[in-house]
């Protein structure tokens, strides 16, 4: 049941504008760090220094950012498309369970996000050759960099997919997304149970491994309380 109802989400997006945002995101992260690297790439790779290593730590200063705005956004949007026409009420007519519907517009937003990693591994590969760095590439620092990320925010993409679809005023959740996206970049010496510092995989005590792992076992209890209470709620 919550396949067909993916599928039934996936056939809304269209001409929604969402998969060009799920584009814009990763490409504004590595245009930008084009940019830095076209300006200062005397300064940024030097004979001594390990280039995709440093790659990749400029690309971490941006992707955690990015990635928390388009949980705030994504969950708006997906959620938005049942709200503009009024047909929450007319979906959980039918004969599904209110958590299936849950369930689906999470896994929407996971796919959405999941694409936008794998747009980001692409082109971290593709930035990281342009300027020269050769094609001795660190895949595994490579496919953590952009997907560790992914699993540490899903606790945070729970409570955005559980404000955005029990409010119909979007502002709310967006702006409660904004702020923590705000918040996160300064939160480098947060404690680690701070949700918002997870997607920086930045710790004294823990390696990146730990958020991610984390971030998927929280993102899946938030995920089981929220869907929970959308079962308990009257749909308008």
């Amino acid at each position: 049941m919550i396949l067909k109802l993916l599928k039934a989400d996936l056939l809304k997006l269209k001409r929604k504008g969402i998969w060009f945002l799920v584009f814009l995101g990763p490409f504004g992260v590595i245009s930008l760090q084009g940019v830095n690297y076209g300006l200062r790439y005397d300064w940024l790779v030097r004979p001594e220094s390990d280039v995709w290593h440093d790659l990749l730590l400029n690309i971490n200063m941006l992707l955690p950012i990015s990635l928390m705005l388009g949980v705030a956004i994504i969950a708006s949007m997906t959620a938005n498309l049942e709200h503009q026409q009024n047909s929450w009420k007319q979906l959980l007519a039918l004969p599904i369970r209110k958590s299936s519907a849950f369930a689906s517009k999470f896994l929407l937003n996971i796919l959405l996000l999941l694409v936008a990693s794998i747009l980001v591994v692409i082109g971290t590969v593709i930035l990281g050759v342009c300027l020269k760095f050769g094609f001795d590439m660190p895949i595994g620092a490579i496919l953590e960099n952009s997907f560790y990320p992914l699993l540490a925010v899903l606790p945070l993409l729970a409570i955005q997919t559980w404000l955005s679809i029990t409010m119909k005023n979007q502002a709310v959740p967006l702006t409660i997304g904004i702020l923590g996206s705000i918040v996160s970049m300064y939160g480098y010496k947060a404690p680690d149970w701070f949700l918002w510092k997870w997607p920086l995989l930045l710790s004294d005590v823990h390696e990146p491994i730990w958020f991610a792992w984390m971030g998927l076992a929280i993102g899946l209890f938030l995920l089981s309380m929220a869907a929970m209470d959308f079962t308990r709620r009257d749909v308008k």
